[in-house]
């Protein structure tokens, strides 16, 4: 018996909207997953918002995002799976594949705050 799934379009963006925004305006890096999960490519970026459930990203509006790939935040050692949901020109929009814990939020948040004064 086949399965059928449907994918709610709607949905991611609903989500989006549900978690508390913070600013942050820290370096990034984009990490694109390529052949034999090989991740020697990356690219720049700026994490201008982030929430439990995604970022709000500035790239160069020339570059080619791909619809998956990892984030990584300066200064933090950790990389983030994200998944795109709209893209206007420079201002990327992702969703991360999972929820972020909020003591890494936190992290997050207070690094951006003690390197910002």
């Amino acid at each position: 018996m086949p399965l059928n799934i449907e994918v709610d379009a709607g949905r991611t963006e609903q989500t989006d909207e549900v978690f508390e925004k913070y600013p942050v305006d820290r370096p990034g890096k984009i990490i694109f997953v390529g052949r034999h999960l090989s991740t020697s490519t990356s690219y720049r970026c700026l994490v201008r918002t982030i929430s439990l459930a995604g970022a709000e990203l500035e790239v160069s509006p020339n570059l080619p995002v791909p619809g998956n790939f990892f984030l990584e935040i300066m200064g933090i050692h950790d990389d983030i799976g994200c998944t795109v949901i709209r893209r206007e020109e420079e201002k990327v929009t992702v969703g991360f594949n999972m929820l972020i814990d909020p003591e890494f939020l936190h992290h997050v948040i207070r690094l951006s705050f003690e390197t910002s004064h």
